[in-house]
């Protein structure tokens, strides 16, 4: 339960402050898995090296928002919240191995640094803002929340006079 004396700008700070820590421990994990896979048994495979990468990150991911970020929102069963979860780390995924290709196969810069900073600089920054949203208002979201969006889409317009 939320502190009801708390405000509403408080408790997004700290949700911020919240992902930002779990954020950077599965980047911690992504970076250092996927430069140890990139420079030894997946060393002419960066794609296959970033996918490794973020599926362990995205484990520690889940387990710190589950549990730490998101725990006073979670509404939904655990099924339904991995699912969701998984794929919203897919569409990141997609977002990150996309810049990388780009980087990579389009415009040619395949160098170490060059697939750093296109998959774990732009890639994860870019991913990271989709993932965000995508959490706090589809994967972690009390029934409360969801019923309150819904009566907000169902509630009929009114026209101007």
């Amino acid at each position: 339960m939320t502190n009801s004396k708390t405000s509403p700008v408080r408790r997004v700070v700290r949700r911020l402050g919240s992902f930002s820590l779990v954020g950077t421990v599965a980047f911690l994990v992504d970076i250092s898995l996927y430069n140890v896979l990139a420079s030894t048994v997946l060393d002419d495979s960066p794609i296959a090296a970033k996918v490794a990468s973020v599926a362990v990150a995205t484990t520690v991911s889940w387990l710190g928002s589950r549990y730490l970020t998101f725990r006073r929102t979670r509404g939904r069963s655990i099924r339904s919240e991995t699912l969701l979860f998984a794929l919203t780390n897919f569409v990141g995924l997609l977002i990150a191995t996309g810049c990388l290709y780009v980087s990579h196969y389009l415009l040619g810069f395949d160098s170490q640094l060059a697939d750093n900073i296109s998959g774990n600089v732009v890639g994860v920054i870019a991913g990271n803002i989709f993932r965000y949203f995508a959490y706090r208002y589809i994967v972690f979201t009390t029934a409360e929340e969801r019923a309150a969006r819904a009566g907000q889409r169902n509630t009929p317009q009114k026209e101007p006079a």
